[in-house]
């Protein structure tokens, strides 16, 4: 029963990290602009978020869901912004056919982008607790060994995802030299802000 229930949250994590969205799409730039590792490093920010998020649905904590609802303008918002943001960084960095020196501050900051990002995002915790009812994982099922079970797997199967991408794209990075680099960094740039622009639009909208 254990073991199934860590497969299951392997199987999530696998399904939310999966869609392309602006962390995948980032991913993909910093794989190609910094190198493979930088990318994964990326990606896993966001596999620790989603396991966050996890965390609140897979042990019931109610408060907290509540006040992420709450304050859902309010995250958007911020993460709008900090989209508009990274995709204006994106689109103005340097291209290199060569990979970046690695250094903790650029990990660092290429993991926390990307955590904030996703973090930004509450309508994820309404995607597990759906997921959970919808596998019939109730609380009395799982217990608390159960549910820790759950996230771990969830976390192991948005990481697994981040790995196979970055390596994925890694294998193709000989094929681009600094002028194909220059036009995924734009390209990269201009997608990411434009969703940025896209859901501070929506607010506004609503808000009218």
């Amino acid at each position: 029963m254990t073991h199934g229930l860590f497969f299951k949250g392997l199987i999530l994590g696998l399904a939310i990290a999966a869609p392309v969205g602006p962390i995948g799409i980032l991913c993909v730039q910093r794989t190609l602009h910094r190198g493979q590792f930088h990318g994964f490093i990326s990606g896993l920010g966001a596999a620790t978020a989603d396991a966050a998020y996890g965390f609140v649905a897979a042990f019931g904590l109610t408060f907290i869901a509540n006040v992420l609802t709450d304050q859902m303008n309010l995250w958007q918002i911020v993460g709008g912004i900090f989209l508009g943001y990274l995709g204006i960084k994106t689109f103005s960095s340097t291209a290199s056919a060569r990979s970046c020196p690695l250094s903790a501050k650029s990990l660092g900051k290429a993991y926390l982008s990307t955590f904030l990002l996703t973090l930004t995002n509450p309508m994820t915790i309404f995607s597990f607790a759906a997921i959970f009812a919808g596998l019939g994982l109730t609380e009395t099922q799982r217990g608390y060994g159960g549910a820790g079970l759950l996230v771990l797997g969830v976390f192991s199967g948005s990481g697994l995802w981040w790995l196979l991408l970055s390596s994925g794209i890694g294998l193709l990075k000989d094929r681009f030299n600094g002028r194909a680099l220059r036009w995924v960094n734009r390209s990269a740039g201009i997608i990411i802000a434009g969703l940025g622009a896209i859901i501070l639009f929506r607010l506004l909208v609503n808000f009218i």
